[in-house]
C-alpha cells in the first residue's frame, strides 16, 4: 500500500519513507505495468482523437505530439479522420462515442466545426480543441496567432519591403483571421506598404493557385506571407517555375515550422508553433478534466503557449526606393 501511494503521488506517505521507496525503484529499474493497474482500478484513460486537416506535416507533428503524451500517461487513443478536409459524418461520430471514449481532442479545423461540436456538446463529452478560440465548453490551446503574424510581418518590413503579399488560411478558422489581423496591423504602421491578398485553405494545392494569383499582379509582390508551411512551400514552387530567384527576387515567409520548412530549398524563415507541445498540452488538460469533470474555478478555457519566428534562408533584404 505504502509503494502504491508513492507511485500515485498520493498523500499518508512520510518524506524519509518516500524517499526511500524512490530509491528502491530507481535501482530496481521499476516502471508501473498499465495494463495491470487498468485491470485494477478499472479506470483506462480512453481519448478519441478527430483530424482532417489537408497538412501532412501539420498532422504528423500534431499525432506525435498527441501519441508521446498518451504514452506518458497510459492513455488508449481511438482515431477518426475526416477525409478531404472535412469533418466526419455523423455515424462515424456516433460509433467514436459508442466506443466508451472519455474525451475527444480535435486538430484544426474541426475544433471550430459546428457539426462536431453539436454531437460533442449533446453527449456531454469533455473535449480540447488545438488552435481554436474561445469554443463555449471545450479547452482550447493555441498561440496568439495575430501576434506572431504581426512580428513576422515586422520582419519583412523592417527587410525593407513594401511590397507585401499575403495567403489566406482555412476561411472557417479563426486562426486564419487572427493571422490576417496581425498582418494589416503590421502593415498600417508602415508608410508607402501595398498589400494583396489571396485566398488559401492550408493545402499545398490551395498555395499554388494562390501565388499564382499574387505573382500574376502587374505589381507583383516582393515578399509573401503564407499563412503556413504548405502554402509557403507551395509559393517557392512556383517561384522556382517562373525562374525567380528565391531569396534574391523573393522573400518567403510561413507559418508552422513543420517538417516542410526545412525539406525545400531554400530552407523557409517561418513562424514556429509549437505543434507537438500543444497536442501534448491538450491531452494532459483532457485528461484531468476527465478526472475531475467539475469546473475548473479561476482557469480559462484558453491555454496560450508562446511562438517563435525562425530564420532560415528564404529571406532578404531589399532597398527602398
Amino acid at each position: 500500500m505504502t509503494v502504491s501511494r508513492v507511485i500515485n503521488g498520493r498523500a499518508g506517505v512520510g518524506p524519509e519513507t518516500r524517499a526511500a521507496v524512490d530509491a528502491a525503484i530507481r535501482d530496481l529499474g521499476y516502471t508501473p505495468n498499465v495494463a495491470a493497474r487498468s485491470l485494477v482500478t478499472s479506470a483506462e484513460l480512453r481519448i478519441g482523437v478527430l483530424y482532417a486537416n489537408p497538412s501532412a506535416a501539420f498532422m504528423s507533428d500534431f499525432l506525435t505530439g498527441v501519441f508521446e503524451e498518451a504514452s506518458i500517461r497510459g492513455a488508449r487513443l481511438t482515431l477518426l479522420k475526416g477525409e478531404g478536409g472535412r469533418a466526419p459524418d455523423a455515424a462515424a461520430l456516433t460509433n467514436l462515442l459508442a466506443s466508451g471514449v472519455g474525451g475527444v481532442i480535435l486538430a484544426p479545423p474541426l475544433g471550430e466545426s459546428p457539426t462536431v461540436l453539436q454531437v460533442l456538446r449533446e453527449a456531454r463529452l469533455p473535449m480540447a480543441a488545438v488552435g481554436a478560440y474561445g469554443v463555449d465548453g471545450a479547452i482550447c490551446v493555441r498561440i496568439d496567432d495575430r501576434r506572431a503574424a504581426y512580428e513576422m510581418t515586422r520582419e519583412l518590413i523592417l527587410l525593407g519591403h513594401r511590397e507585401l503579399g499575403f495567403i489566406l488560411g482555412n476561411p472557417d478558422q479563426a486562426a486564419s483571421a487572427e493571422r490576417l489581423a496581425g498582418f494589416h496591423a503590421a502593415v498600417r504602421e508602415t508608410d508607402g506598404a501595398r498589400t494583396a491578398i489571396a485566398q488559401g485553405d492550408f493545402s499545398f494545392a490551395s498555395g499554388l493557385a494562390a501565388a499564382e494569383q499574387l505573382l500574376d499582379a502587374a505589381s507583383p509582390p516582393t515578399a509573401i506571407f503564407a499563412s503556413n508551411d504548405d502554402m509557403a512551400a507551395a509559393v517557392v514552387s512556383v517561384a522556382h517555375r517562373r525562374h525567380l530567384d528565391v531569396p534574391g527576387e523573393l522573400t518567403v515567409v510561413g507559418f508552422d515550422d513543420t517538417s516542410a520548412a526545412v525539406t525545400l530549398w531554400p530552407p523557409l524563415t517561418t513562424v514556429r508553433q509549437p505543434v507537438r507541445k500543444l497536442a501534448a498540452e491538450a491531452l494532459g488538460l483532457l485528461a484531468a478534466r476527465i478526472a475531475d469533470p467539475g469546473p475548473a474555478v479561476g482557469e480559462p478555457n484558453d491555454r496560450v503557449l508562446d511562438h517563435q519566428i525562425t530564420r532560415r534562408q528564404s529571406t532578404s533584404a531589399i532597398s527602398v526606393p
